[in-house]
């Protein structure tokens, strides 16, 4: 009988966690758009279109952000938060940019690891609970981590990459 609520409470969960992620979405990644797949990858080149590119997920996990990255700090911010192990999403960049800005928009607080060509990154509460990585990047493959600031929290979270300043 134990084994059978837990299986009930896990379908309610992940109907519950969609529910969000359909509410947590900005109106202007639906209208307009497919729905975004969820954890998926994206490549980038010169002038990319649309501006801004989305991705979307659920943060969280028991790993804590110092054991990925590999250090509690960057220059960007601490590794803080709880990750999976493996990473959330893959940014294949196909141009150098002067400027770019990644940030992480979510209901609950999350945080950011990048590890890419030029190093890792992390971030939490640039903007809020919402973290950001600005600035410039260099061509290259970036593995992107979106974790929860709390080890059991799962929250749904949109991605925007832009140029635009």
């Amino acid at each position: 009988m134990q084994m059978q609520n837990k299986v009930i409470y896990r379908g309610i969960t992940i109907s519950t966690l969609a529910s969000a992620m359909a509410i947590a979405l900005p109106s202007h990644a639906v209208k307009g758009q497919e729905m975004l797949p969820l954890f998926g990858d994206v490549t980038i080149g010169k002038k990319f279109s649309p501006d801004p590119v989305m991705m979307r997920g659920m943060s969280g996990g028991y790993t804590p952000g110092r054991i990925i990255a590999g250090r509690r700090d960057t220059l960007t911010g601490a590794c803080t938060g709880f990750f999976d192990r493996k990473s959330d999403h893959t940014l294949q960049l196909n141009h150098k940019f002067k400027y770019l800005r990644l940030k992480v928009r979510s209901p609950e607080d999350t945080t950011l690891i990048v590890k890419g060509p030029d190093g890792v990154w992390c971030n939490d509460d640039f903007q809020g609970q919402n973290p950001e990585i600005v600035g410039e990047w260099l061509p290259g493959q970036y593995q992107l981590w979106i974790g929860s600031f709390s080890r059991r929290g799962y929250f749904p979270y949109t991605i925007e990459i832009t140029e635009v300043k």
